[in-house]
C-alpha cells in the first residue's frame, strides 16, 4: 500500500509565548514492512534552530527553537510511506525460556532488548497488571502464543469508549475500569508482559480507515495510535520484534498490517509524544489536532477497517514563567 498521512498541529496562545523549545516524533521510521518515501515538516513561525537526528531507541527526533514572540504555533508534518503485509512468523520459543534468559546473571552477555522489561513512568510493575496477565501464561506456551491469547482477553475484556481516559490516566486506572482508548490498552499490555518479566515496546503510529458506507472521508478526521511490540528471539537476526494491537486484535510482523504506519517505538507514551516541549509565557493555550491517512494507490484490494485508531494527545500546562507542554 502507499500512504499518505499528513498530521496537522496547532496551539493558540494567550497571552503570546516568548520563546519555545520543542521537540517532535513526527518522521515515520523505515523497517522490513515500511520505506518512507519522502517527509517534510512545515513548522510556523519559522525556527530560530531546527535539526533531526535518531534517539537512543532509533526514531528520528526534531528538535527545533522559537525566540520570537508568537500567539500561534503550526506544525504540518507530510510523509508518503509504503507499506506491505508479511507472512506471520513462526515461533516455538516457550515465554519461560526468555524469561529465564534475560534474568540477571554476572557475567552474561548482554541482550538490548532487556531495558524494556523494566518498569517506565507510564507503565508501572504493580501486582494487579500479573495477576490479570497470568491466565494467558500457560506453561511452555510459546512466547507469540501467549502474546495474541492477551491481545485477545485485552480486546474482549476492555471497552473502547473515547474520552473516558485522559493522557495522564494511570494505567492501572484504565485496567479497573475495564475501559480507555488505545493508548490505555497498549500500556495494560505492556505492564502485563513486563510483569512477568518479558520485554515489550510502545509503538505510536497511524492507521488507515475507511468512512462508513456512503459517507465521505473527513479530512483531518483520523487520529494517532497505538499499539505493543513483543520480543522473540528465535526469529532471524533484525525481525526480531513482532507487533500486536489490542485495540482492533490484530498482529504481525514489524506491524499488525500493511495499513498500519509505524512512527516510533519506546518505552511508553512518554518517549514518543507527537509533539513536547518547554515554553516561556503563554499561561493558557488551546491545542487542535488533525490527521488525515489516505490511501494513493495499491495493487489489491483496500483491506477491512478496524474499529479505533485514535490515541488520545496530550495538552498539559505547568503554571508560572516556565510552561511545560506536549501532544
Amino acid at each position: 500500500m502507499l500512504l499518505q498521512v499528513t498530521h496537522e498541529t496547532r496551539y493558540d496562545y494567550q497571552p503570546a509565548v516568548e520563546t519555545a523549545q520543542h521537540v517532535a516524533y513526527l518522521e515515520p521510521r523505515a523497517h522490513g514492512s515500511q520505506h518512507v518515501l519522502s517527509h517534510s515538516l512545515i513548522i510556523n513561525p519559522q525556527p530560530a534552530q531546527q535539526r533531526s537526528a535518531p534517539d537512543v531507541f532509533g526514531n528520528q527526533r526534531c528538535f527545533f527553537s522559537l525566540q520570537i514572540p508568537h500567539s500561534v504555533l503550526q506544525v504540518r508534518a507530510c510523509s508518503l510511506v509504503s507499506t506491505r503485509e508479511q507472512i506471520r512468523p513462526q515461533s516455538s520459543l516457550p515465554w519461560e525460556t526468555l524469561r529465564d534468559r534475560l534474568r540477571f546473571q554476572a557475567g552474561a552477555a548482554y541482550e538490548a532488548a532487556a531495558e524494556f522489561v523494566f518498569a517506565s513512568p507510564f507503565v508501572p510493575r504493580q501486582l494487579e497488571f500479573s495477576g490479570y496477565a497470568r491466565p494467558s501464561f500457560v506453561a511452555g506456551t510459546s512466547l507469540i502464543a501467549v502474546a495474541c491469547d492477551l491481545m485477545e482477553r485485552i480486546h474482549t475484556d476492555f471497552t473502547y469508549e473515547s474520552h473516558s481516559t485522559q493522557i495522564n490516566t494511570p494505567a492501572l486506572q484504565a485496567l479497573e475500569q475495564r475501559k480507555g482508548v488505545c493508548q490505555d490498552f497498549a500500556h495494560i499490555m505492556l505492564a502485563c508482559w513486563r510483569s512477568m518479566g518479558l520485554p515489550a515496546r510502545y509503538v505510536s503510529g497511524y492507521l488507515l480507515t475507511q468512512p462508513a458506507p456512503g459517507q465521505v472521508k473527513l479530512i483531518g478526521s483520523d487520529a494517532s495510535h497505538a499499539w505493543v511490540s513483543v520480543y522473540v528471539p528465535d526469529l532471524p537476526e533484525g525481525e526480531r520484534w513482532v507487533d500486536f494491537d489490542p485495540t482492533n486484535n490484530r498482529w504481525g510482523w514489524h506491524a499488525p498490517g500493511a495499513d498500519y504506519v509505524t512512527v516510533a517505538t519506546g518505552r511508553d507514551f512518554g518517549d514518543v509524544s507527537p509533539l513536547r516541549g518547554v515554553i516561556h509565557g503563554g499561561s493558557r493555550h488551546t491545542l487542535t489536532v488533525g490527521v488525515t491517512v489516505e490511501e494513493i494507490r495499491t495493487d489489491s484490494p483496500p483491506a477491512a477497517a478496524p474499529a479505533h485508531n485514535d490515541a488520545p494527545q496530550t495538552q498539559t500546562q505547568t503554571q508560572g514563567p516556565a510552561a511545560g507542554m506536549s501532544q
